[in-house]
C-alpha cells in the first residue's frame, strides 16, 4: 500500500511540473494578462498596483541589471517621472498546474523628460506568478530593454 501511495504522489508531482501554454480563452491566463496590463500601465495611471500584485517576498531585476524587492518597487513607482502612452504588448502564459504560472511579454512607454518627451522605451519581460491563499502574486520579474518596432 505504501508503495502504491508513493507512486501516486510521484506521478502527481511530475504532472504538476509540466507546463502548458494557456489558450486565449483560459480564465486564469486572461486574469494574469489583465493584471500584467495594470502593472504595465501603472506609470501612466499612477495606480499603486505594485502593492497588490507583488508578493511580499518578490525579487525583480531592472533593465539596467539592478535587483529590487517589493518595497523598492513601491517606492520607485511613487517617485517615477511622468509617463505617457503605456502599452502592453503580446503576452504568453505558461501554466504549471493550478498555482504556478510564467508570463512572457513586451511593454512600452514614453517617459516625460525635462527637455520634452524621451523616445519610446520598450521592454521584453518575464514574470513568475504563484497562487497563494487563493490570490495570484508575482514572485519574480526580469526586464530586458529591446528595440522598439
Amino acid at each position: 500500500m505504501l508503495v502504491v501511495m508513493a507512486s501516486v504522489f510521484a506521478v502527481a508531482d511530475m504532472s504538476a511540473q509540466t507546463g502548458t501554454w494557456a489558450p486565449l480563452n483560459d480564465k486564469t491566463a486572461a486574469a494574469l494578462v489583465d493584471m500584467e496590463r495594470k502593472w504595465a500601465e501603472a506609470d501612466c495611471t499612477r495606480e499603486p498596483v505594485a502593492a497588490t500584485l507583488l508578493a511580499d517576498d518578490f525579487e525583480g531585476t531592472t533593465p539596467e541589471g539592478r535587483r529590487f524587492d517589493k518595497a523598492q518597487a513601491i517606492a520607485d513607482a511613487a517617485s517615477a517621472p511622468p509617463t505617457r502612452d503605456c502599452r502592453l504588448g503580446k503576452v504568453d502564459v505558461r501554466l504549471f498546474g493550478d498555482a504556478v504560472a510564467i508570463t512572457y511579454g513586451t511593454s512600452s512607454s514614453v517617459v516625460q523628460g525635462s527637455d520634452g518627451p524621451a523616445p519610446r522605451q520598450c521592454l521584453a519581460w518575464t514574470d513568475s506568478w504563484l497562487k497563494r491563499n487563493g490570490a495570484w502574486r508575482i514572485v519574480a520579474a526580469h526586464d530586458t530593454p529591446i528595440d522598439c518596432k
